[in-house]
């Protein structure tokens, strides 16, 4: 047994694209539109698993959006999806670069979280050891629920 993927259900397919793929940096690897069951299926994957996920199946994210507008609902009860990457200062501030809150800064050098515009959390985790505390982040206070 091996993980596949993460479906995440999106009501806004280019709001989700600019999130996870512009702002969180995930590489689309793949796309399906169906027009007899009206959705459209993209597959992402972290820049270090792009290339074995497009051959290897590693793991990844598949946004799912139909056509027919549908109200989610959700929660905590999802839980998050998590990506280790290797500045999370650097990756934190591109982030808010494109407009996106982080609710949980990475104050410890260590943790962050943020919420996709479909209010799913993604905790981003220092690669390795934790960085140097650093400002502004070791100064922000948390925001809203992550």
């Amino acid at each position: 047994m091996r993980f596949l993927h993460t479906m995440v259900r999106v009501a806004d397919l280019d709001a989700s694209l600019a999130f996870y793929r512009d702002a969180l940096g995930l590489v689309e690897t793949r796309r399906s539109v169906n027009d007899k069951g009206r959705f459209t299926l993209v597959f992402l994957a972290a820049p270090d698993d792009e290339a074995e996920a497009r051959t290897t199946r590693r793991p990844e994210v598949e946004l799912t959006f139909n056509w027919d507008p549908e109200v989610y609902t959700g929660g905590r009860n999802f839980g998050h999806l998590a990506y280790e990457v290797s500045d999370i200062y650097a990756a934190c501030q591109r982030l808010q670069d494109h407009g996106v809150t982080v609710l949980r800064p990475p104050r410890d050098g260590r943790m962050a979280f943020v919420r996709s515009p479909d209010g799913v959390s993604v905790e981003l985790l220092q690669r390795g050891p934790a960085l140097p505390v650093a400002e502004p982040w070791a100064s922000m206070a948390n925001s809203g629920s992550w």
